[in-house]
C-alpha cells in the first residue's frame, strides 16, 4: 500500500519507512505537491490531524502524518509542540538540529530536575470515514552533554532514555527503535495496516 506521508522530514521519511516496513511512503514533494499547513494546535494529536486532513484533500488516497515533539519537565513542557521550531523566533531564522539541542542544554544549566519525554501522535486517514489517531512515548531526561555516534537526529544525542540509561544516538537503528516513541506508535501503526490491508 502507498502511503502519502504528510511531512518534508527525510529523516522523518527514512525513520518511519523502516518502521513501517512493506509501505512505500511518499513524501508531498516528491510529487510536486506544495504542501506547508499551519500547525495551530496545542498538542500533538491536533497538530497531526491538521497535517493528515490538508494532505488528505489534496492526494484523496491513504495519508499518514505524524507530530513529535520533546517536553522536558524544568521547562514547564517546553519546547512541546514547537520543538521542531525551537529558538527559532528570538534567532529570527531558521535553525539547525546541533543549534536547537546546544541552545536547549543553554537553558537546562544548573537545572537539577532534567526529566523530560518525547511524544509521537500519529494520524491516519485511508478515507472520510476510516481515521484512526496512536499516541506514544519515551520518557526519560536531558543528558549533561551531547553524545552521537551518527544514527541520530533532531534531540536524539541529549536524550538519555530512562529504560536503558542510554543517549537515543549513541544506539543502533534497532534498539532506538524498540524504545522510541515513534517506534512504540509505529508498532501499532502497523498492526491496524495490516488488518485494514486483510479486510480489503
Amino acid at each position: 500500500m502507498k502511503l502519502y506521508f504528510a511531512s518534508g522530514n527525510e529523516h522523518k521519511k527514512k525513520e518511519m519507512s523502516r518502521l513501517l516496513g512493506g509501505y512505500e511512503l511518499v513524501l508531498p514533494k516528491e510529487e510536486g505537491i506544495v504542501f506547508d499547513p499551519e500547525e495551530t494546535g496545542n498538542d500533538y494529536i491536533t497538530n497531526a490531524m491538521i497535517k493528515a486532513e490538508a494532505l488528505f484533500s489534496i492526494v484523496h488516497a491513504p495519508v499518514i502524518a505524524d507530530d513529535s515533539g520533546l517536553s522536558v519537565d524544568a521547562l514547564g513542557g517546553k519546547p512541546g509542540v514547537h520543538t521542531a521550531r525551537y529558538g527559532e523566533e528570538e534567532a529570527g531564522r531558521k535553525l539547525t538540529d546541533k543549534e536547537k539541542y546546544m541552545l536547549l542544554l543553554k537553558n537546562m544549566e544548573g537545572v537539577e530536575n532534567r526529566k523530560a519525554h518525547f511524544v509521537t501522535a500519529l494520524c491516519l486517514i485511508l478515507s472520510e470515514d476510516r481515521k484512526y489517531i496512536i499516541q506514544e512515548t519515551m520518557e526519560g531526561s536531558i543528558a549533561l552533554a551531547p553524545e552521537d555516534n551518527g544514527t541520530g537526529f533532531g534531540y536524539d544525542p541529549i536524550f538519555v532514555i530512562a529504560e536503558n540509561g542510554k543517549i537515543t544516538a549513541t544506539l543502533d537503528e534497532g534498539e532506538k527503535d524498540k524504545y522510541s516513541h515513534r517506534g512504540k506508535a509505529c508498532r501499532l501503526m502497523r498492526i491496524l495496516l495490516d488488518k485494514e490491508n486483510s479486510n480489503d
